[in-house]
């Protein structure tokens, strides 16, 4: 008890009670826990150095072995990918184009001047000069490649044009009703990387062909998810990896990153343009062949630990000379361990110690 003088007239008053070491602690733990959570790392000064046995943590978890994924979910659209253009490069006029979805294989019309087809062949280097005796290239390489997927022979596939190989020219020639020149012109054939479906016919029929015309768009002919992720998720995007896929309904698919690029999406009204990595993914099974575009969410797993040690991030704690350990619960007694933390994932957070193993008992805050 003690006195105080109010007026002259002294009065008792009631000792002041002092917090106690449990309730100090609470408070440290309670804030360290808020910290580590929001910040996801957990970065505080200093902590309890020791706990008598009968102040024991106001509440406990376990530690568990499991496997931790650090994982990512981005908007994606399901279709065919993005569409490339046929530019093109013949001078007469448009008389024959084919239909929107409709498939075109290697040796086929894309579009027809002048009753003579413009061909699709495979190849990932673009048709950009005459064919003729005497070149040398890949798009050599390519053409000699697919006249021999075609049919034709006598003539050996490398990347010279010899005169076998304008033989081989004016026997296909022959076949699509072209002049038996042996010399493959420029805009005669278009390569891509594989059979074809049409996107937009952007041509008439019976309209001027001009060179450096838009006759029509294509994309692939597999189902294919594109996801846009800002650039600094790029780490998310690698190609190979695996992703997982939830369609319209709830249903799961796997999926793998067959393309990532880096592409520059323009503004809207005053906004600048950004720079976004876009990936493609290709899906296995059959649950997407029915739809033909949707709006899907594409699940990215970035790390994988298998079979860790870890705890809730909460059981962190900071110790007082560096670094974070853990306190370790053994009946009525704790001690702090030193820990070192891996992936953060959902909560919990991977650890190694000296002598941790799976099903101790650690504090952590209420």
């Amino acid at each position: 008890m003690g006195t105080t003088t109010i007026d002259g007239e002294a009065l008792e008053t009631a000792p002041r009670r002092r917090r106690g070491r449990r309730a100090a602690w609470l408070t440290t733990a309670t804030v360290l826990a808020g910290a580590v959570a929001a910040a996801g790392l957990g970065l505080l000064d200093r902590a309890p150095a020791g706990r008598p046995a009968a102040a024991l943590p106001p509440a406990t978890a376990t530690i568990a072995e499991e496997t931790l994924r650090d994982t990512r979910e981005a908007d994606g659209e399901l279709g065919f990918g993005p569409a490339a253009s046929v530019t093109n490069r013949m001078r007469g006029t448009v008389t024959w184009l084919p239909g929107g979805d409709d498939v075109i294989t290697r040796g086929e019309p894309l579009y027809k001047v002048d009753d003579d087809p413009v061909v699709l062949m495979y190849g990932s280097t673009p048709a950009y000069r005459d064919l003729a005796v005497g070149a040398e290239g890949r798009d050599v390489a390519s053409l000699e490649r697919n006249l021999s997927k075609l049919g034709y022979d006598g003539f050996t596939v490398d990347d010279t044009y010899t005169w076998a190989t304008a033989r081989a020219v004016m026997a296909w020639q022959e076949d699509r009703g072209l002049p038996e020149t042996g010399v493959v012109e420029l805009g005669r054939v278009v390569f891509a990387d594989g059979r074809v479906r049409v996107d937009t016919v952007d041509a008439e029929a019976g309209r001027p062909a001009a060179p450096g015309q838009k006759v029509l768009g294509y994309t692939g002919t597999a189902k294919v998810v594109t996801v846009q992720l800002d650039s600094e998720d790029r780490r998310l995007a690698k190609e190979g990896a695996k992703v997982t896929v939830t369609l319209p309904g709830g249903q799961e698919v796997r999926g793998k990153i067959t393309e990532v690029a880096t592409v520059i999406v323009p503004g809207q009204g005053n906004e600048e343009p950004q720079t976004k990595v876009e990936a493609l993914v290709s899906l296995t099974g059959e649950k997407a062949a029915d739809l033909d575009q949707a709006a899907v969410d594409v699940r990215f797993t970035a790390e994988e630990r298998e079979n860790v040690l870890t705890v809730p991030v909460a059981a962190l704690v900071a110790l007082r000379e560096g670094g974070f350990g853990v306190e370790v619960v053994e009946g009525g007694a704790t001690r702090y361990v030193p820990v070192e933390t891996g992936l953060f994932s959902g909560g919990r957070v991977e650890i190694t110690g000296d002598g941790l193993t799976e099903g101790m008992t650690v504090g952590m805050a209420k």
